[in-house]
């Protein structure tokens, strides 16, 4: 059953974006949520950046597949253009729907791109969003 309208909304509103903000779509294929990326363009006014966009972003939103190859090339693809302490979201398959991704695998990529994984919540009948952050320099 695909997501209302609201369920949308609320969606896209805990992924902590706001009226104004850009952010970079990858990844985007048939299989996404189209009624999230609609609440997403709504919430901001604006419509999301594809992976060709060059100017500086205030977040992003990864759809990533177990298919889609290196999850790390990915996450450095969104930090080009991302601005300091955007948000980076890896958006995947819930668990046992085709093309599920480990959470093992994703904090594994985000170590390698010098990012870490902050929380995760499902944010799509299908699909699950976990945010990504930067590491703190240390105490």
């Amino acid at each position: 059953m695909a997501s209302s309208t609201d369920d949308a909304a609320d969606a896209a509103t805990r992924l902590g974006f706001s009226s104004g903000q850009v952010i970079q779509e990858l990844g985007y294929d048939d299989d996404v949520d189209e009624g999230l990326r609609a609440a997403l363009e709504a919430l901001t006014g604006n419509e999301l950046a594809d992976e060709d966009y060059d100017d500086v972003t205030d977040g992003a939103v990864i759809w990533f597949r177990d298919d889609d190859g290196d999850l790390t090339d990915f996450l450095v693809d969104a930090m080009t253009v991302l601005d300091d302490n955007g948000p980076i979201w890896v958006l995947t398959p819930k668990s046992g729907r085709p093309g599920h991704v480990s959470h093992s695998d994703i904090e594994e990529a985000a170590t390698t791109s010098g990012l870490h994984a902050m929380s995760t919540f499902a944010v799509a009948a299908d699909w699950s969003a976990t945010r990504l952050g930067t590491r703190g320099r240390g105490k």
